[in-house]
Order: C-alpha cells, then sequence, then structure tokens
C-alpha cells in the first residue's frame, strides 16, 4: 500500500531558498556597509548624509511606532525631543542657558527622562482624542513647546545655546564625526530591534488590539486611555533620543529648530519611508538627507520658480509621488516589487493539483491597514 505525501515541488522550494538567500545577503551588506562607513566614505557624507540620517530616523521612528502599533499619528514628536534637547543644554557646560555644568552623561540621563515624563503627560491629556483631534492637540503640543523656548531666554538662550559640552566619548563632532555616527547606530539598531521586541509582549499586542478596535478591547476589560498614554511615553522616550542626538550633532540647539516646519519634516520623512514599516523611518531619513544636502548640486535654474534654494518645492514633489504610486511609502513600493517576483516565481499548478506558494519568512506588518 502506497502512502501519499505532500511536499513542496522543488521548484518552489528553490525559489523560497533563493529570495531567503537574497535578503539575507542584502541585509549582511548593509550591516558590512554602516559598520565600516567611516573607512567608505568621505567625513561630510558620513556627518551630513548618514549621521543626520540615523538621528532623524529615529525621530521619525517615533512617529511611526504611535502610527503602526498604536494607530495615533502624531505631531509632538519635534516639541517631546525639544524638550529633551533643552534640558540637557541647560545642565551642561554651554554657552547660553542655565549654563550649570553637571556632567554630560547625568545630563543627557536627566534629558531623556524629563522628556519621557512630559510625553506621558501629554499622552495622558490626548489619550482620549482620535484621528484630527488627536492630531492637532498634538500639534498643539510642539508649537507650545516652541513658543515657551521663543520667549523664555532664560531657557533658551539669546538666539539659542551654542557649544554644548557633550559626553567625552562622543568628542567634537565637528572635528571628527566617527565616535558620534557609531553611538547615532547603536542607538537606532538597539531601538529598531527594541520597538520590534515591545510589539511583541502583552503590552504591544493590546495596544494593537486598540489600534484595530478600541470599543471591543475596552469592553475586554482593557484601559484603553491608559495604553494609549503609555504608548506616548514609549514614543516620547524614543524621541528623546533623537533630541540628545540633535544637539551633539549640531552642538546647539535653539527655538528655531524645533518649528512646525521641523515638524512637518519629521511627517515627511515618515510618510516617505512608509508610515506603517518602522524601517521606512531610516530610508525616508537617508532620502530626506540627501535631497536636503544634495538639491543645490543637483538642480539647476528654471525660471523663479525651481532653482537650488527650493529645497521644499523638490522634497514636496518627491513626497507627492512617492504617496500617489504606494501609500505605504519607499517600503511599500519595494514590498510590492517583491511580492510581484515573488508570483512570477511560484510554479504553476499541473491539472487538479494546487500550486504551491512559495511562502517568505514571517514579517510583521504592523498596520497596513
Amino acid at each position: 500500500m502506497s502512502v501519499a505525501r505532500s511536499a513542496t515541488p522543488p521548484a518552489a522550494g528553490l525559489n523560497g531558498r533563493g529570495m531567503r538567500i537574497t535578503r539575507w545577503v542584502a541585509i549582511g551588506a548593509l550591516v558590512l556597509f554602516l559598520a565600516g562607513a567611516p573607512s567608505i566614505v568621505d567625513s561630510f557624507t558620513l556627518a551630513q548624509i548618514l549621521t543626520k540620517a540615523l538621528w532623524l530616523g529615529i525621530a521619525a521612528a517615533s512617529l511611526i511606532f504611535l502610527s503602526s502599533y498604536g494607530g495615533m499619528i502624531s505631531l509632538g514628536q519635534t516639541g517631546i525631543y525639544a524638550v529633551a534637547g533643552f534640558t540637557m543644554a541647560n545642565l551642561v557646560n554651554a554657552a547660553g542657558g542655565k549654563h550649570l555644568g553637571w556632567d554630560p552623561v547625568a545630563a543627557t540621563a536627566a534629558g531623556i527622562v524629563v522628556a519621557t515624563v512630559f510625553g506621558v503627560l501629554c499622552g495622558a491629556i490626548a489619550s482620549r482624542s482620535y484621528g484630527i483631534y488627536f492630531l492637532m492637540i498634538t500639534l498643539a503640543i510642539s508649537v507650545i513647546v516652541f513658543y515657551f523656548f521663543a520667549q523664555v531666554t532664560t531657557l533658551s538662550g539669546y538666539g539659542g545655546i551654542r557649544s554644548v559640552t557633550s559626553p567625552g566619548l562622543i568628542g567634537n563632532p565637528i572635528l571628527n564625526p566617527v565616535p558620534l555616527y557609531y553611538v547615532a547606530l547603536v542607538a537606532s539598531v538597539l531601538i529598531f530591534l527594541g520597538i520590534r521586541y515591545l510589539a511583541r509582549t502583552p503590552f504591544g499586542l493590546a495596544l494593537q488590539g486598540i489600534r484595530d478596535d478600541p470599543a471591543r478591547m475596552q469592553a475586554l476589560g482593557y484601559n484603553v486611555p491608559l495604553h494609549r498614554a503609555l504608548a506616548f511615553g514609549v514614543g516620547a522616550f524614543v524621541a528623546s533620543i533623537a533630541g540628545i542626538l540633535s544637539v551633539w550633532y549640531t552642538t546647539q540647539i535653539s527655538p528655531g529648530g524645533i518649528n512646525v516646519t521641523q515638524t512637518i519634516n519629521i511627517l515627511i520623512i515618515a510618510v516617505v519611508g512608509g508610515l506603517y514599516r518602522l524601517e521606512g523611518a531610516w530610508i525616508g531619513a537617508l532620502v530626506f538627507s540627501t535631497i536636503d544636502n544634495y538639491s543645490r548640486v543637483w538642480m539647476p535654474n528654471v525660471g523663479d520658480w525651481l532653482g537650488p534654494d527650493r529645497f521644499e518645492t523638490i522634497i514636496g514633489v518627491i513626497f507627492l509621488v512617492i504617496v500617489l504610486a504606494s501609500p505605504g511609502g519607499l517600503v511599500g513600493i519595494w514590498e510590492s516589487l517583491w511580492d510581484r517576483r515573488k508570483r512570477r516565481l511560484a510554479p504553476i499548478s499541473a491539472p487538479g493539483i494546487p500550486a504551491m506558494e512559495v511562502v517568505d519568512d514571517a514579517v510583521d506588518h504592523p498596520a497596513a491597514v
């Protein structure tokens, strides 16, 4: 008596393994490039493109975390990382501000704690709001923070706080950008892995349930406002790290760097990369920082409406094209091309035999809704 057994066709297995190998080769190449970037690229590219993209990506990751796992699109991340930056800058030796002379490491920890607590309080205020109301409350938070530091010169200095002392590990990022690059890289990796881990914890799963159906989760006994406020606190913690890195990167902080324009820039970075995929934060930040630095070289003068100084026009056009092409941003475009390739490589079934679908490694799609 013969026993029928189900087996994956050889072509399907080869195609599946081939795509997995391709993915791991790409990841390995990326890791090697990032680890050896100081030896591969020049100091300008390292500082103005890669390091800037890393800390901007962390700021955008705080927004994407709230959006993808909590269903909350926040415009308050700039205000929160400004609180962290100004707190740290006032505590250390600097030109302007309180100039209290704290140890930079202790001041950094204080800045992160203050910004996180501030974020939890803001989250408690906004946690019962949804949609456009939540968006406007968080935008108001950023605007309030901007005007507070713009008017309270005791804390922001006249024209900002300059020559902010950074930890000895960082040194002077203007003279030697390598230490800050590696610190920003390690922080980005830890934040990415930490958020992915948090999404699999009971808190993360409950938060995703609240994102999908808050009324049902409330009926099941979950404290919806508390979960949303705590999630906002997690986003504030991530944003505060971006705020600290931004101060180390520029060695200064001023109200002009935390205005509404910067708030919109963080949103643009998140949308361009992919508002519902965490890795989209750094992809969008890399595109943004590249265009920001090279648009003046790439763009010729075309009348009075387009030229090297029209960065906002250029990024706006790119933003519009990407959104029209894929609501999922650049990551969404890549995933659609990858899925098309899998369908093309999938074997065609014989009559009476179901086709075997090539299934890749399980990947989280937190909120592709």
